[in-house]
C-alpha cells in the first residue's frame, strides 16, 4: 500500500512537470489540467473502490506553503529600480479599487438577498474578489515581459491587499478610528519585522559554510510567515520584501550596510535560492491543485442553485476589470482574462469564522467562481496571438494615446 501511494504520487507529479513544460504551447494553463487530473483521479479510485483517507485538511496546509513560496518565486523575479515605478502604482491602483468596489456590491448582494449584516457579508465576499497569484504567475510566464511583470505585480499585491482587508474586517467588529490606528500600527511592526529578518537571513546566507544551507533559509522564511499570522500581522509583505532584497541584491549594494555582506558569495547563493525556490514552489503548487481537484465533487461543480451566482459573481469581476484597465491606460490583450481566483479565494475561505458563514458562500460557489475564470483566463490566453513568446512595446500609456497592440 506504501509503495503503491508513492508510486502514484511521483507520477502525478510527473505528469504535473509535463503539463507545465507543454503549457506553453498548448496555450492551456497547467493548473486547469492539474484541477482535471485530480478529478479523474477521484473518479478512478471511487471505481475502483479504493479506500483513500479524508483529505481535506491537507488542503488549507498546502495552500499557505503554496501561496509563500509562490508569492517568493514571483518577487525574486521582479526588478526593483526607478523605471519600475509606473507599472508598480497603476498594478497597485489596479488591484486595490476593483477589490474595494467588487467586495462593496457582492456584500451589499449577500446583505440582501442573504438578509445578513453587511460586516458578514463583506467578510464573504472578500475570498471572491482577489487575483491568485499561484494561477496567475506560472500562467504568464510565456507572455512579453512588460504584461509578465505587470500580471505578477498585480496578483501578488492583490493576494496582499485581499489577505489586509479580509482581516481588517475579521479582526474588528466596529470599524472605527482605534480599528484604524491598530490596523495601520500593525503594518509598521510587520514592515520593521520584514526589514531586519530580511537582513538577518541575508546574512545567514552569506555566512552559512554549511553545505545545507538554503533549505534553512526556507524554513526560517516559513516560520517567520506562520508566527506572524498568528499574531494577524499582514506576512506577506514579509515574503515580498524578502523576495525583492534578494532579487535585487545587484542594485542594492550601493548602500554601506549592504557592502558588510560578503557579496560575491551571496550574488552565488542567491541564484541558487531562486533555483530551489522555484523547484519547490513547482511541488507544492502542483500538489495543491491536484488535491484541489481531487476533492471537486461533481454536484458542487453543477450545482444550478449556486451556478447562477457564479456567473454574475463572474461577469462582475471583468466588467469592474475592464473599466480599471481602461481608466488606467492599460493594454486589454491579454491582460483583462488573468484575473484568475484559486488558492487564496480558498485559504480565505476556509479562514472566515463559523459566526460570520453564511448559506449563499459554499463551497459550491467557490469552486464554480475558480473553475469559470480558470477557463475564462485559458480562452484569452489560447486566442491572444500577438503577445506569446516575444518582447513587445511597453503596455503602460497614456489616458487618451492610442494604445500600441502588445
Amino acid at each position: 500500500m506504501n509503495f503503491a501511494i508513492i508510486i502514484t504520487i511521483c507520477t502525478l507529479l510527473l505528469i504535473a512537470y509535463v503539463f507545465s513544460i507543454t503549457s506553453p504551447k498548448t496555450k492551456i494553463p497547467s493548473v486547469i489540467l492539474l484541477l482535471l487530473l485530480g478529478y479523474i483521479v477521484r473518479q478512478l479510485s471511487g471505481l475502483l473502490d479504493l479506500n483513500i483517507p479524508e483529505l481535506t485538511p491537507l488542503l488549507p496546509i498546502l495552500g499557505t506553503l503554496g501561496l509563500i513560496l509562490i508569492v517568493m518565486e514571483g518577487s525574486l523575479e521582479l526588478e526593483l529600480n526607478k523605471s519600475k515605478t509606473p507599472i508598480i502604482k497603476r498594478s497597485f491602483v489596479i488591484a486595490l479599487i476593483p477589490l474595494l468596489m467588487m467586495g462593496v456590491v457582492v456584500a451589499y448582494l449577500f446583505q440582501y438577498f442573504g438578509e445578513v449584516p453587511f460586516r458578514v457579508g463583506l467578510l464573504n465576499a472578500i475570498p471572491l474578489c482577489v487575483i491568485s497569484s499561484a494561477i496567475a504567475i506560472p500562467s504568464v510566464k510565456n507572455l512579453s515581459e512588460k504584461n509578465r511583470e505587470f500580471a505578477i505585480y498585480e496578483s501578488t499585491l492583490s493576494d496582499i491587499l485581499g489577505v489586509l482587508f479580509f482581516n481588517f474586517i475579521a479582526l474588528n467588529a466596529v470599524i472605527d478610528l482605534v480599528a484604524f490606528w491598530n490596523f495601520g500600527l500593525q503594518l509598521i511592526i510587520m514592515m520593521l519585522v520584514s526589514l531586519v529578518a530580511t537582513i538577518g537571513l541575508s546574512y545567514l546566507l552569506s555566512r552559512i559554510d554549511h553545505h545545507i544551507k538554503h533549505t534553512p533559509i526556507i524554513l526560517l522564511v516559513i516560520l517567520i510567515y506562520a508566527i506572524s499570522e498568528v499574531y494577524h500581522l499582514p506576512a506577506l509583505i514579509f515574503i515580498i520584501i524578502f523576495g525583492l532584497f534578494m532579487g535585487n541584491f545587484d542594485q542594492l549594494q550601493r548602500f554601506r550596510w549592504i557592502q558588510k555582506l560578503k557579496s560575491t558569495d551571496l550574488d552565488d547563493e542567491v541564484e541558487k535560492f531562486k533555483e530551489i525556490t522555484i523547484e519547490a514552489a513547482f511541488v507544492i503548487r502542483a500538489l495543491f491543485f491536484l488535491l484541489f481537484g481531487y476533492l471537486i465533487e461533481t454536484a458542487e461543480i453543477l450545482n444550478t442553485d449556486t451556478l447562477v451566482w457564479a456567473v454574475g459573481i463572474v461577469l462582475l469581476i471583468y466588467a469592474l476589470r475592464a473599466i480599471q484597465l481602461k481608466i488606467s491606460g492599460v493594454s486589454f490583450s491579454p491582460l483583462l482574462f488573468v484575473a484568475p481566483r484559486g488558492l487564496i479565494t480558498i485559504l480565505l475561505f476556509f479562514t472566515i469564522p463559523a459566526t460570520a458563514s453564511i448559506p449563499l458562500m459554499n463551497k459550491s460557489l467557490v469552486m464554480q467562481v475558480i473553475v469559470l475564470t480558470a477557463l475564462m483566463m485559458m480562452v484569452g490566453l489560447m486566442t491572444n496571438k500577438k503577445d506569446q513568446q516575444k518582447e513587445t512595446p511597453p503596455i503602460l500609456v497614456k489616458p487618451g494615446e492610442p494604445k500600441v497592440n502588445s
